[in-house]
Order: structure tokens, then C-alpha cells, then sequence
């Protein structure tokens, strides 16, 4: 079945993006990690260190196994059933973080790296679509199309969130008849006169899970029904698997007879590795060094989403213009700019005591504006640049390879951000790695 260009089944696709990025938005960066550190672990530094190794060990287990795993589909036609099964097992795996207590950590954790590895594995297999879907000349719109749609998604499940789970109960009146927001809190059995808040034992914070499982359970309907997939050929699963890693050796080999793709994906090694760190600890940084309350971790979770699927539209129109490479590279340029800032933010206001507006989250908030509103066109961009260049006969192998140069080094940031944060006693020191990796990321993008 032709599928190029049809607007259904662009929006098919799309909500894959819509449906996953939930996980990331509640999971991953704004409520459930910054939770984690500050309500299950016993000590925040300790928490922050077991954060990253969750963190690198999912990076580690990713770049193992996409490469094999796109192979696998490439030789038996297993993509969406892949898929399939990788979104269902991230679904189970978020629904059962909300039972681990404070003090639970080895179940927080292990249940937290099955739910991301299986995140990770169902982003390969959607990415590997893109260049199936649309010409070649609508690459660039498409992705930054469902990126923004994807932080659509996000923004709306963090609102859902915010109002159903951690918002106090707000009483009034309609035509006489009282109600209640979030309705869902005498059931739970919680409240507080805080504005914003999370009960003694964290069962608000921890419920936010279960919005995750169901909004990425339900909304990713839509791919598998409507975005086709070739039928598997008709072949063992056991020499579809030999014949997989033949593929795999022989496409590995080949990669020095592909240029471009090669250097990209060093490239992309290094400076995804700057955001996989970014997304894992910029709210765990905005906690313990600028002092974000909760209640601004959501308003930050918001505005980061806003921005990021902003840029990510706007730029997906450059994209097509002036090309991928050159929207990673300026992107790179400003997400270098945010981390001085960020680092320096609680410094600049030592500087300039005469300015009394001038404080630390003022100039944090700009530094953050500004990751959210580049991010994307960097992600966007990476992957469009990535379906330029890849053979259609090895569209899900050389998308596997994708994977693997955005996870094959992504465990050093996080693991390097932890263990710089024991050592110095300060996250600060892990900001730093987010620089060096962005700078060396920029330099390897301009030999491309």
C-alpha cells in the first residue's frame, strides 16, 4: 500500500510522538525524577547518583540491542510487532512505578529502566518510518510536525496531571452544586492547603503514573492501526534472527563506504549525549541549585514544552530550506549558550547587587527558555538529516545505528553528571559535562 504523503497517515505516525512523549515530559524529567530524588531516595546526592545510573544503564542496553533488534526487522519484516511490544512493555512497566514506596529504590529503579528501555526501542522503529511516509522534500516538515505534536502531548498530559493529581482540592460551585478539582482526591485519599504539594507518602506523585500508562497506551492506537507495515517474510524466526546478524556484521562493515551517515553519527553521539543529560537532570537541577519549588518545576515542565514544540514546527519549515545540518548546528550554538548561563545563573547575581529583580531563577529561566526552544529543532533535525542519508534497503538497520550513536555513550553524561555531583558536593559540576559535550558535538557536526 502507498502510504507516501498521505495526510492520514502522517497523522498516524505523529501520534506515536504525541502518545511516547508523555513518558518523557512526567516520567523522566518533571514529576517522577525529581520525586525519586527527593522522596524515595534516602539522601538527595545518593538520589541523584542512583538516577544516573538508571539513566547510563538503559543508554548501555539500548545501543547494544537496537542495531540487532533493526537488523531483525529488516530481515523479517518485525517492525511494528517490535514496536508493539515495546510500547505495551513501557505501558506496564509505568503503571507499576506508582507502588515503590520512600526507601523502595531497587524496584523504583528497576521498574523505571524496563519502562525506558522499552521507551527507547519503540522510538527506533517509529523514527525508521519517516522516510516511508513522506518525499524526500517533506522530511524536514514532517519531523518537526510530530515533534511538536509531540510536545503537545506532553504539555496536555502534564496539565491532566497537575490538575487530577498533585493540585490540592479546589471547592465551587455550579447552580448550587458543589464540586471538587481535582476530583480524583478524596478517592485517593489525599489533600493539602498548599498550593502545590505532594502527600507524606508521595501516592499523589506516584498516581501521576498511571495518566502515563493510559495516555501512551490509548493514544498510540492510532500508528499501529493506520501506518502499514510490510507483511514478514515467510522464514523462521530463527534464520530471520542468523540472517539479522549477518546483516548487521556486513551493514557495520559497509558504514566507511557511507561517509556522511558515519561521521553524523559520531557527531550525533556526542552531542545527544549533552541532551539525554539535560532531559534526566534539568529539573533535578533546577530543584537543588536555583531552588524551583514544585510548584515552578510545572510551570517550567509547561513553558519547556510550549517553546520546544514551537521551534520545533517553525524550524522543521528551515529544515526543508536550508538544510539539517545547518539547523543542528546553530541549535548546538544556542544549547551552549544555555548551559553558561545555567551554570552562571547563581553566580551573575553576586555581580550586579545594585539590579534587586535580578536573581537566579530570573536568569535560569532564560537559560531554560532556551533549551526548550532549540532542543527540538535539534532532535527534529538529527532525525531528518538521518533519513537523507539512509538506503532504503536498510531503512530500520541504519535507524537501529541511529539509536545506537544516540545511546552507545549517552550513559558517560548522566553517569559523569552524578559522580562530578558526589565528588564537588554540587550539580554544578555536572552542567559542565552538558557544555563540553555540546562543544565537542558542534565541532565533530561541522566535518560532516
Amino acid at each position: 500500500m502507498n502510504q507516501v504523503n498521505s495526510k492520514r497517515t502522517l497523522w498516524a505516525w505523529a501520534m506515536y510522538d504525541f502518545a511516547n512523549s508523555a513518558f518523557t515530559t512526567l516520567v523522566v524529567t518533571f514529576i517522577y525524577g525529581p520525586y525519586f530524588i527527593k522522596g524515595i531516595a534516602t539522601d538527595e546526592l545518593l538520589g541523584t547518583k542512583w538516577w544516573s545510573w538508571a539513566i547510563s544503564i538503559t543508554a548501555i542496553i539500548v545501543s547494544l540491542l537496537s542495531p540487532v533488534l533493526g537488523a531483525l526487522s529488516d530481515a523479517g519484516g518485525y517492525r511494528k510487532w517490535i514496536m508493539m511490544l515495546s510500547t505495551w512493555c513501557c505501558v506496564a512497566a509505568t503503571f507499576f512505578l506508582c507502588f515503590p514506596e520512600q526507601g523502595q529504590v531497587l524496584s523504583a529503579l528497576i521498574l523505571f529502566v524496563i519502562a525506558n528501555i522499552s521507551f527507547e526501542f519503540g522510538t527506533v522503529f517509529c523514527n525508521a518510518y519517516l522516510p516511508e511516509i513522506v518525499s524526500k522534500d517533506r522530511i524536514g516538515r514532517a519531523s518537526g510536525f510530530a515533534w511538536a505534536l509531540g510536545y503537545i502531548g506532553g504539555l496536555l498530559a502534564l496539565g491532566l496531571a497537575l490538575l487530577i493529581f498533585v493540585l490540592p482540592e479546589i471547592e465551587f460551585s455550579i447552580l448550587g452544586r458543589d464540586f471538587y478539582l481535582p476530583m480524583f482526591s478524596k478517592i485517593l485519599g489525599f489533600s493539602s492547603e498548599e498550593p502545590f504539594y505532594w502527600a507524606e507518602s508521595g501516592e499523589n506523585i506516584r498516581a501521576t503514573n498511571l495518566l502515563v500508562a493510559f495516555w501512551f497506551l490509548i493514544f498510540s492506537i492510532p500508528t499501529f492501526i493506520w501506518v502499514k507495515e510490510r507483511k514478514p517474510e515467510k522464514r523462521k524466526f530463527q534464520e530471520s534472527v542468523s540472517t539479522s546478524f549477518k546483516q548487521l556484521f556486513y551493514t557495520f562493515k559497509e558504514l566507511k563506504n557511507f561517509r556522511k551517515v558515519a561521521r553524523f553519527l559520531l557527531a550525533r553521539l556526542v552531542y545527544n549525549d549533552a541532551l539525554v543529560t539535560i532531559f534526566a537532570f534539568g529539573g533535578i537541577y533546577a530543584a537543588g541549585i536555583i531552588g524551583f519549588s514544585f510548584a515552578e518545576l510545572m510551570i517550567l515542565g509547561i513553558v519547556l514544552n510550549i517553546t520546544a514544540g514551537l521551534g520545533a514546527f517553525l524550524m522543521g519549515f528551515l529544515d526543508d530550506s536550508n538544510g539539517s545540518q545547518n539547523i543542528i548546528q546553530y541549535s548546538i550554538l544556542f544549547l551552549c549558550l544555555a548551559c553558561l548561563l545555567a551554570i552562571a545563573a547563581p553566580i551573575i547575581p553576586n555581580w550586579f547587587n545594585e539590579i534587586s529583580w535580578l536573581s537566579p531563577k530570573y536568569i535560569f529561566w532564560f537559560s531554560a527558555i532556551l533549551i526548550g526552544f532549540f532542543s527540538g529543532p535539534n532532535q527534529s533535525a538529527s532525525r531528518s538529516l538521518m533519513a537523507h542519508y539512509t538506503p532504503a534497503e536498510k531503512r530500520n538497520e541504519f535507524f537501529g545505528f541511529y539509536a545506537f550513536s544516540g545511546k552507545a555513550t549517552s550513559f558517560l553524561g548522566p553517569l559523569l553528571f552524578g559522580w562530578l555531583t558526589a565528588i564537588f558536593d554540587t550539580q554544578i559540576a555536572g552542567i559542565f559535562v552538558v557544555l563540553v559535550l555540546f562543544i565537542l558535538g558542534y565541532f565533530l557536526m561541522k566535518r560532516v
